[in-house]
Order: structure tokens, then C-alpha cells, then sequence
């Protein structure tokens, strides 16, 4: 489930940078697909916060303390930087999809999006942990 949100801000992008270079208008595919990247990237948010405060490694606050945790690169990816980037990302995509709202051209629109949806998900490529995944 955590790459299908990144799968989502990336396909978005890419169709939205696709609108851009042709000038095609606005319509009503688009707004569709910034919808549904909004909504895909709320609900993940919502199951990887649950996961987070539900997890073992959340006892680590407790059992460590936060000197040692951030002292721990490792666990610092997991406890502090994973999780506070990944809301910073949703966020940029909340912001993005209601600026894009209040344009009223099309070109300005998709560059709203192209801008805020990139940012994301370039946050969240930045806090997932390849190391951790079997090639």
C-alpha cells in the first residue's frame, strides 16, 4: 500500500506535465486524477499513522529516550524523519489541489499541481527505506 500513494503523486505528475506541453485544457479527467492522488495520499497518511503509534517501534521513545533515538541514524529514519516528511508531502499535496481550485486558466492549474505534486513526491521517494526492501 505505501508505494500505491507514490505511484499515484507520480502518474498524476507525469500526466499533468503531459497537459502542460501540449496546452490542452483543463477538463474533467484531470481534475479527477489530482482528486484521487488527494484522497489515495489522506488515506495512506491515515494507515501509516496508525501503524506508526501501534508498531513496537514506538516504545523506542520510551525505552531509549529521544537523546538516544536521534543519536541512531536508523531509528531516526523510522521514528522521526520517515513519518514527519511523509505528513510534510501530504500536506504540499493538500495545498497544491486547493490553490489549483482557485485558478480560474488552465496552464496556471496544471503548473499549481505540477510544482506541488513533484514536491511531494520527491519528499516521499526521499524517506523510504530502500535499504530495508530485498532486491
Amino acid at each position: 500500500m505505501g508505494l500505491f500513494s507514490t505511484y499515484c503523486t507520480d502518474f498524476c505528475r507525469i500526466k499533468i506535465r503531459d497537459r502542460v506541453f501540449f496546452n490542452k485544457d483543463y477538463d474533467a479527467n484531470a481534475f479527477r486524477l489530482s482528486l484521487f492522488t488527494l484522497i489515495v495520499s489522506h488515506i495512506q497518511l491515515l494507515i501509516g499513522l496508525l501503524l506508526y503509534f501501534t508498531s513496537a517501534r514506538f516504545d523506542l521513545w520510551n525505552d531509549l529516550g529521544v537523546g538516544e533515538v536521534m543519536k541512531n541514524s536508523n531509528i531516526r529514519l523510522y521514528l522521526v524523519e520517515h513519518p514527519s516528511i511523509n505528513i510534510l508531502a501530504v500536506a504540499l499535496i493538500t495545498i497544491g489541489y486547493s490553490k489549483h481550485k482557485k485558478k480560474l486558466i488552465s496552464e496556471p492549474k496544471y503548473r499549481t499541481i505540477a510544482v506541488f505534486y513533484s514536491g511531494a513526491l520527491v519528499l516521499i521517494l526521499s524517506r523510504i527505506p530502500w535499504n530495508v526492501w530485498p532486491y
